[in-house]
């Protein structure tokens, strides 16, 4: 996670809490709508509570910041009362709660069983989102393995996919951008390095996944540049060209063209003229 995304995830926390709250905070005001009376069970050593007092006394923890302590008491909720209502919402909070102590793993198999279990739910899209979130405040630097950020964006287009229209959807669309910008950079960062040890054909193809599967990020001016570079080394000028110009018909006024330009010069050559693919994406 690099340092510029933390205010980003302080935030991104903040507003989970107040979309959610209306939900989680419903018990407040309904303690007495479900199972009322406490009494002593047969072994004389356990008293069940109403749902509802569990399922308050749950969130004044978490208010409170007692992350642990509301864990454990969300899950007395659905033992105690494992088919009441509260105990749909404290499996939910429960993961919301591992997530805040960053305890992604824990949360992330709560999620999964709450979707398994209750997909027709209305906060079922929550949970699609809360899950993604679990991956996405694991990307690490584009040096490291990107394990995390593929898993994040898979999260993220299910999201969107199942629900469009939901709340969270907006912001899924903005986090998966971050996403394929950072898969983008990572393969950026592997071609880099198979083109300074001279393996032309093995950064061909890795500056080609950025310009094919990443059309939308901000790495595809430089993808096609290094192309041209690419192909030039291995004397493939035609590919060179053609290359140059779908980068100068896209990105005309990027330093990257002028680089390209530049090259093909020196060997005396020009880009081809091209024209807009159908889709206005850059393609080879």
């Amino acid at each position: 996670m690099t340092p510029s995304m933390k205010p980003a995830r302080r935030e991104t926390r903040r507003w989970l809490f107040a979309a959610f709250g209306a939900i989680c905070l419903l018990g407040a005001c309904s303690s007495s709508d479900d199972d009322s009376g406490s009494f002593i069970s047969d072994d004389a050593l356990f008293i069940e509570r109403p749902a509802g007092e569990l399922y308050n006394h749950a969130m004044d923890l978490l208010i409170e910041g007692d992350l642990k302590a509301a864990i454990t008491a969300f899950g007395d909720v659905e033992r105690q009362h494992p088919y009441s209502v509260w105990a749909t919402k404290a499996q939910l909070m429960a993961a919301y709660s591992h997530y805040l102590r960053n305890r992604y793993d824990e949360a992330i198999v709560a999620l999964d069983r709450f979707i398994q279990v209750h997909p027709g739910n209305p906060d079922t899209p929550y949970a699609y989102y809360l899950k993604a979130l679990c991956y996405y405040e694991q990307i690490s630097d584009v040096n490291r393995d990107q394990k995390m950020t593929k898993a994040a964006g898979k999260a993220l287009e299910t999201l969107i996919r199942r629900f469009p229209d939901s709340k969270y959807a907006r912001d899924a669309r903005l986090k998966l951008e971050f996403t394929h910008n950072h898969l983008a950079g990572k393969e950026m960062e592997v071609g880099r390095y198979y083109m300074k040890h001279n393996n032309y054909l093995a950064a061909i193809k890795r500056f080609r996944t950025v310009v094919d599967k990443y059309q939308n990020t901000l790495q595809v001016a430089e993808a096609l540049h290094r192309l041209t570079e690419a192909y030039i080394a291995l004397g493939l000028i035609e590919e060179a060209r053609k290359t140059a110009a779908v980068l100068g018909y896209n990105f005309p006024g990027s330093e990257w063209y002028q680089d390209s330009y530049d090259l093909l010069t020196k060997k005396e050559l020009r880009p081809m003229v091209t024209s807009a693919p159908a889709s206005g994406k850059p393609q080879l």
